[in-house]
């Protein structure tokens, strides 16, 4: 084997280089598709505009594509808007919220982020499974990201035992 600098070599790309972790990953919060609804909405205004000063004009460049168009990016734009939930809940509180609500303690446990309903309201879907080894129970609760209400708990004997 030649050590070339010409070589072509695989390496891991830098998001997946363990060595270079810095800290806890902090998941993204939903408000963050505020920004797309603002553009969507600019876009919008801005072929409205577009057709309703040339829609008289018979040009050949604007035409009831851009009123379709103007449409259609604002009722995306106003549903990015109504979807763009401030999450109150991290996954650590949800871990917490959901030990307290199955009744044991908790050994191994995941969160995952759902959404629920036409307005995607954010939502923790946490697996958790008994201290003990195996564990007895296993319970999956379900928890609101904006209020930290639960949704849903349930809890069960282990079957996989």
């Amino acid at each position: 084997m030649s050590d070339s600098p010409n070589e072509i070599r695989d390496e891991l790309p830098a998001d997946l280089n363990v060595t270079a972790f810095v800290g806890p990953y902090k998941f993204p919060d939903n408000s963050r598709r505020r920004i797309p609804g603002a553009i969507y909405l600019v876009i919008a205004a801005a072929c409205f505009g577009l057709w309703f000063s040339q829609r008289d004009a018979e040009s050949a460049i604007v035409s009831d594509g851009f009123l379709g168009a103007a449409i259609l990016l604002a009722v995306v734009g106003l549903f990015s808007l109504s979807a763009a939930w401030s999450m109150t809940v991290d996954e650590k509180l949800a871990l917490v919220y959901a030990t307290r609500a199955v009744g044991f303690a908790v050994g191994h446990a995941s969160a995952q982020q759902v959404w629920r309903g036409f307005r995607s309201r954010p939502t923790w879907r946490v697996m958790c499974y008994s201290a003990q080894e195996p564990p007895l129970q296993r319970g999956l609760v379900l928890i609101d990201a904006i209020d930290a209400r639960i949704v849903e708990c349930l809890v069960e004997s282990n079957p996989e035992r």
